[in-house]
């Protein structure tokens, strides 16, 4: 069968903090492939995990963005020479993903040039990528090794070179304009930069919506939703690209080239706190995912909804303050997590990727194909195996749109998880 024959890539995700390919950033107690912390060195470095992005430059050139995030033992920074000195890059483009034909590949040198260090831990690593002859497009497959061990992080992406979409040639990037921020998501008042890689001037459309969109449906639940097939504008006004971009609304911000065009950069703009969720009206939200109509009912409709999920968290706990402390941390620790991995259009923890993630936890691995991704659980609650699967949708805010296939049969599996959280039992 072609899927069998399909080149799967299988990625080490996750929990809150974190960043493993494509979406995840996926923190608490860290599922990680390498050894317990126990028998770990002070100095080893361990690669959390991949997010990358693509920028077309012309039609025979791309450059590639790759953030790396690390960690070391009792949470000690990463210093530059440690990276750039213990681990290799090395690429290999293929055709499609269902093809092992070699288009082209390359070593990548970690240095000066190529390497900026972020944050403590978090690297960005920048190099170009020439078009195979005959080919227009392909998949990229980076390895990030390190040296001397087995150990390594593998890491895809799907390129373009000719035809490309404004998603595909712009991007947003931090105030000075020298890194993306490979993130669909901005905090009020930051200062930001859509951008080309030639730093081109040019005018866009801008259209801020207020919509408030739904929540993810249960697993189970197989009805088709009926959503909105049109969104009502709040307001429009023209940017120029290259130039400093303060947003100073939250809400949904599409920018286009014309105002008829199908495609554009979509982007979310949060509260200052965002990722983290802060306000008690918001905090009540997520915990539909674990919670009956009624229970969910009673918190919306008082005024003072802090004391209404107080009261929720020590219901479900039988007035075990410590226990309610610990559980609320661990749950929302993985909303955190779920807005930093999985925001589109909406707010992270309202996807069917963000679900899955805040009950499930991170998954032990991904299977990944052009327009799928598999997350494998193994050894969960009541059973040893169990498949999410994730379908690309067409979408013209942002370009990684997921939706779950739902089924019935998800209910023997799901409702053990969702009853170990209303009884304190899950540990992250």
């Amino acid at each position: 069968m072609k899927r069998m024959r399909s080149v799967v890539f299988l990625l080490i995700l996750l929990g809150s903090g974190l960043m493993a390919q494509a979406q995840f950033g996926n923190k608490n107690k860290k599922r990680q492939a390498t050894a317990t912390d126990a028998n770990k060195s002070v100095d080893e470095v361990t690669i959390l995990g991949i997010k990358s992005k693509f920028l077309a430059k012309d039609s025979t050139n791309v450059t590639v963005f790759m953030r790396v995030d690390l960690t070391k033992p009792n949470n000690v920074p990463v210093r530059w020479r440690e990276f750039t000195e213990k681990f290799t890059l090395n690429y290999v483009v293929y055709p499609d993903f269902s093809s092992r034909e070699r288009l082209a590949y390359g070593n990548i040198p970690l240095n000066e040039q190529n390497v900026v260090q972020l944050s403590h831990t978090r690297f960005m690593i920048r190099f170009e990528v020439k078009r195979p002859a005959n080919h227009a497009s392909g998949v990229l497959l980076g390895e990030i090794s390190e040296i001397g061990t087995t150990k390594k992080v593998l890491n895809d992406l799907a390129i373009k070179f000719r035809d490309t979409k404004l998603g595909e040639r712009f991007a947003l990037f931090e105030r000075t304009g020298r890194v993306p921020l490979l993130q669909n998501y901005v905090n009020l008042n930051d200062t930001v930069q859509l951008q080309d890689i030639n730093k081109s001037v040019k005018e866009l459309y801008v259209m801020r919506y207020r919509h408030d969109f739904e929540p993810a449906q249960s697993p189970m639940n197989t009805n088709p939703r009926n959503a909105a097939r049109t969104l009502g504008v709040d307001t429009t006004f023209k940017i120029s690209t290259s130039s400093p971009l303060i947003f100073k609304e939250e809400g949904l911000y599409y920018m286009t080239e014309d105002t008829t065009d199908t495609y554009g950069v979509g982007i979310v703009v949060t509260n200052k706190r965002f990722p983290k969720m802060t306000r008690p009206a918001e905090l009540v939200r997520p915990v539909m995912y674990m919670s009956q109509a009624n229970e969910i009912n009673e918190m919306l409709a008082p005024k003072d909804p802090k004391k209404s999920l107080d009261r929720y968290w020590l219901n479900l706990m039988n007035g075990n303050s410590d226990l309610a402390k610990r559980t609320i941390s661990a749950f929302y620790s993985r909303v955190e997590e779920a807005n930093r991995l999985f925001t589109t259009y909406k707010e992270g923890w309202k996807t069917d990727k963000g679900m899955i993630y805040i009950i499930m936890g991170s998954p032990d691995r991904v299977q990944r194909s052009k327009d799928r991704e598999v997350w494998v659980y193994s050894q969960r609650a009541n059973f040893s195996e169990i498949n999410f699967t994730f379908n690309r949708r067409p979408n013209q805010f942002v370009e990684d749109h997921y939706e779950l296939q739902r089924y019935v049969e998800y209910q023997p599996i799901w409702y053990p998880m969702v009853e170990a959280w209303r009884t304190g039992a899950v540990r992250d």
